[in-house]
């Protein structure tokens, strides 16, 4: 007894709101207590002023006060120890299924009956498991939905399907608007939708266990890239460190020889040198001996020193003096430029080829084309058309997806981006990765193109007519000869085409095609090739001012 004595003051002393203990406790005109901050808060979202429990409006907004004496008996009752109902409290909060059965404050429902369409607590749920009254009757788990078994016509549960009408229907709707309708009890029809749902479910696995193999194989694929990456930087640095290792060699050999030619050289030149050196001085002083000579008086003394002041040693040889001026290591100054510009020119051919090698790298599973329209609208793309790329003929409307030849010239802003002659415009988008759109065209001519941004815009050349250059591909619509052309080139298209045509694009793979869309995709044209910048979509109106093309929405 004194234990739900405890339990009777903790529901009496409890905020109706927040289910806790009375915090700054105020009383509402009906009686109720609420914390302030709970009624406050509840108050100014909803802005009404009713209360939570007995639902009574109050008008005007009531003043509230802190009720200090409940405040003070809340402080008494929180030193003997009295806690809040704990957070899994056995209550029915605004997002439970309350049960039918309690009054007052109603608890959780643990169950609801589907026959009897009403929802229970553990206590009132007793029944169904004691009496075999109610042990048939089906159980599920706590639902607010149960008024949704009850038809709305005639107040019946509905336990029949009618498959005519894929509806729920009661007996009554059986046998009156649904009589000779294809109808079966909901439970039969739950058994068969069952069937099928399993089946679906199997389908989803089956797929899921695909996505899952695919995605295993395409983190095999990621680890074998980085791991290729990784060795190939790997090796490209040994490599290079190699060459510049060997070159380096290269260049100190050079040096070395250059500096062992150069004291070879030197010391040559240096030993002729002094060798005349010492020879000029000899001379010199077999000079002054002659001149004192010839200056004797004595014929006898004359004749005797003559012979050996007179002779002469023999002179250095001049043919051992070659003198090349400025020409030394001319020569090997010369072969090492020859060198230079040698490798420059391999450098500049391997480069090429390396560069062409990474680009053609394939890093994912390749991805087919699709087969159906619905496959390519995954990849549709919105595209609008920009109206600083308008010819000054050219009306856009549609929000700027529609283009229309017109008698009168717009008055466009001067712009570099326009084109000056032919009747053309681009998107305002870039295309690159894998893109579909639809072009609805009508009149005497059209071409529906991608190009390079890089395309001529002023005057009348080839340079600027999509199709009529290699950086443009245009598909040139007409009621009976389609042609595609690139780069002056004519193709003929022999399909049959519609007033739609689609457009996919896959710039990494290098795939451009052009379909007729009808009931069924036609493929028209398909280009390969390697596409080397972002790609924006254009269109050419030929000949007249009936000539109008639409970027279709496809989303």
């Amino acid at each position: 007894m004194a234990q739900k004595g405890v339990q009777l003051d903790q529901e009496t002393f409890s905020c109706s709101i927040c289910l806790d203990l009375l915090k700054d406790p105020v009383t509402v005109p009906c009686g109720h207590s609420f914390c302030m901050t709970c009624i406050k808060t509840q108050w100014d979202e909803e802005n009404t002023y009713s209360c939570p429990q007995c639902r009574q409006t109050f008008t005007p907004r009531p003043v509230l006060v802190k009720n200090t004496v409940l405040a003070a008996l809340m402080e008494e009752l929180k030193k003997t120890g009295l806690q809040a109902a704990p957070a899994d409290h056995c209550y029915a909060g605004p997002e439970d299924v309350a049960c039918d059965v309690c009054t007052g404050r109603k608890l959780k429902a643990l169950k609801s009956c589907l026959v009897c369409l009403a929802s229970y607590c553990e206590k009132h749920l007793q029944p169904h498991y004691e009496s075999p009254t109610f042990r048939k009757h089906k159980l599920v788990e706590p639902s607010k939905k149960l008024q949704e078994n009850i038809c709305s016509r005639h107040d019946e549960v509905m336990k029949m399907f009618c498959r005519t009408d894929q509806e729920s229907i009661c007996y009554l709707c059986s046998v009156d608007e649904h009589k000779g309708h294809d109808t079966v009890s909901a439970a039969a029809e739950m058994t068969e939708r069952q069937r099928e749902l399993e089946g679906s479910r199997q389908k989803i696995q089956q797929r899921i266990q695909n996505g899952e193999k695919d995605v295993k194989v395409l983190q095999q694929e990621l680890e074998t890239i980085n791991g290729s990456a990784d060795k190939a930087v790997e090796d490209s640095e040994k490599i290079f460190t190699e060459l510049i290792r060997l070159l380096d060699k290269r260049r100190s050999d050079v040096k070395q020889q250059i500096r062992s030619q150069q004291e070879t050289e030197v010391s040559r030149v240096k030993e002729l040198q002094e060798k005349l050196e010492q020879e000029i001085t000899e001379l010199k002083r077999k000079d002054a001996d002659l001149k004192q000579l010839s200056h004797t008086q004595d014929h006898i003394q004359f004749l005797h020193n003559y012979p050996s002041v007179s002779a002469l040693s023999e002179p250095t040889d001049s043919s051992s003096i070659n003198i090349r001026p400025l020409r030394y290591f001319e020569d090997v100054t010369a072969a090492v430029s020859e060198l230079r510009d040698k490798l420059q020119d391999i450098l500049r051919e391997k480069w090429t080829n390396i560069s062409q090698d990474l680009t053609e790298v394939d890093v994912l599973l390749s991805q087919p084309e699709p087969k159906t329209r619905a496959g390519f609208l995954q990849y549709s793309q919105e595209i609008t058309l920009d109206p600083n790329t308008a010819h000054t003929r050219l009306l856009l409307s549609e929000r700027n997806r529609k283009a229309t030849v017109i008698s009168q010239q717009q008055s466009y802003s001067s712009h570099p981006d326009r084109f000056t002659y032919w009747y053309q415009v681009l998107s305002r988008e870039s295309l690159t990765g894998r893109c579909y759109w639809e072009v609805e065209w009508s009149g005497r001519g059209v071409s529906v193109a991608v190009t390079y941004e890089n395309i001529s815009r002023a005057g009348n050349s080839n340079e600027c007519q999509f199709g009529n250059n290699d950086k443009s591909w245009a598909l040139d619509c007409r009621q009976n000869s389609p042609e595609f052309w690139y780069n002056n080139i004519k193709t003929p298209v022999s399909s049959p085409q519609s007033s739609r045509v689609g457009v996919y694009l896959d710039h990494r793979a290098g795939v451009l095609s052009f379909y007729s869309v009808s009931e069924t995709m036609t493929l028209l044209h398909r280009v390969q090739t390697t596409f080397t910048h972002p790609l924006y979509a254009g269109l050419w109106l030929h000949y007249s001012y009936e000539d109008t093309a639409e970027f279709c929405k496809l989303k």
